[in-house]
Parts: C-alpha cells; structure tokens; sequence
C-alpha cells in the first residue's frame, strides 16, 4: 500500500509539473549522508522533510548554438528565464504539496550563497543524480541519457510520502564522448569527473563576466555540446510509478 500511494503522489506531481512544461521529473528519499551537504539555512528545517522532488526543465538548442566562444547575452537572458520557470514551477508544487496535506520547502533554481565556491542551498544536479535523472559526466555537470547537459533543475523539500527513487534505470555514462573536453578554453574538464578543476573553471567564468558584460556567472560552452544520447528527441520523462 506505502509503495503505491507513493507512486501515486509522485504522479500527481507529475501531471501538474508537465502542465507546466517541465521535462523531467523525479523523487528520492532523502538520509542524513545527502542532508550533510546542504547548506546550514536549510539543514535544520530539512530534517523532518524525508522525500525530495527534482525536475528539470530544457534549455533551447538554438538559444545554445549562440555559445561558440563565450556566453552570449541571448543564452544570459533564457538562463534567467529558464531558472525563473523552474522557481514557479517549484512553488506550484509545493502548494500543491500543501493542498494534499504535507509541508513542502521549494529550493530557489539558481541562488549563490557560497560565492568561494559557487554554492546554493543544495546541488541540484546531485539530487538529480541521486533521482536516477542522470549521471556526473566529465563536464561536472549532471548528464541526462536523452538531453545531456541541455537542462536546468530545480529541487522541492517535502514530508509528502514519495518513491525513494522515482526512476530506477541505470542512467549509464559519458562512454567516449570527449566534446566538453576539447571545447572547454581552460582545460577545467579530464578524462576522471574527479579532477574537474573547479578553481579553473570559476575563475574562467569571472572573466567571461567582466569581458562580456554581464552580471553573472556562466559559460555554456561544455553545455552546448553536452547532447545527450537521443541527439534532440524532446519526450517528457515521467516514471511510471
């Protein structure tokens, strides 16, 4: 009966999120291991919050084709608007949460609190990870099985009763694609996700600001060419419970 309900929940969920145009969607159960890594403004709260929701919304390949040496003001402006869609669709969820009952904390999309080390409340992309959504790629990023890198994510903190993993396929890995490797400009991304070279990659993205004009921190360039398997098939992935 618990296992159905939860897969029941987690559909619901999902039929709101794809009318919200969110393109993937799953949940986990969340342990004291995953709760360590969130930062210390949610930690407490978090512990009476056992289950997490985490969608992904894709980013235009066009918009991304812009990206061929440096961010581009049109890829500045979908980055904001994409993480802007995921923030609402978060809060629908959660008040959606809130009408069945249970107590749910959306997590901002994009929000630095931890500028050293470019940090947030929590890695969205692990959660996806640990939601079955994709794997860590060499890029650093969170690699999905259709989209690649071509997505953003967004978390919500809940009690309400959910799978403890919503998609259980193995997600498999980067194989021998090595794209991101030859596109990055400071040579931030190896062969091993272990020896991302963070301090590399944020001091490039500082530069990127400051010679580009903008007021944020972002690149693209490993996004871009970060596809993912189905090379454009554009399916809304919601588990079947």
């Amino acid at each position: 009966m618990g296992s159905r309900v939860a897969a029941e929940n987690l559909r619901t969920l999902s039929e709101l999120a794809g009318g919200l145009g969110i393109d993937l969607i799953s949940s986990l159960a969340i342990d004291d291991g995953t709760r360590g890594h969130f930062h210390e403004v949610i930690r407490e709260i978090s512990s009476s919050l056992g289950y997490a929701v985490v969608m992904g919304l894709r980013l235009s390949g066009p918009v991304l084709q812009t990206v061929q040496r440096a961010p581009t003001w049109t890829y500045y402006h979908h980055y904001r608007t994409v993480n802007f869609a995921l923030d609402q669709a978060a809060l629908r969820l959660a008040g959606e949460c809130a009408r069945m009952g249970y107590r749910a904390l959306p997590v901002p999309a994009s929000q630095v609190l931890d500028w050293d080390r470019l940090r947030g409340h929590l890695s969205h992309k692990e959660m996806g990870k640990r939601a079955g959504l994709g794997w860590r790629g060499r890029n650093n990023l969170l690699v999905n099985r259709d989209f690649g890198s071509h997505v953003r994510y967004v978390t919500v903190l809940t009690d309400l009763p959910l799978p403890e993993r919503g998609i259980t396929d193995d997600p498999g890995e980067c194989g021998n694609c090595r794209e991101c490797i030859s596109v990055c400009p400071v040579g931030a991304i190896q062969d091993d996700p272990d020896h991302f070279d963070l301090d590399r990659c944020t001091a490039q993205l500082r530069r990127f600001s400051k010679s580009e004009k903008l007021n944020v921190l972002i690149c693209g360039l490993c996004v871009r060419v970060c596809t993912g398997r189905a090379g454009g098939r554009h399916d809304r992935k919601v588990p079947d419970g």
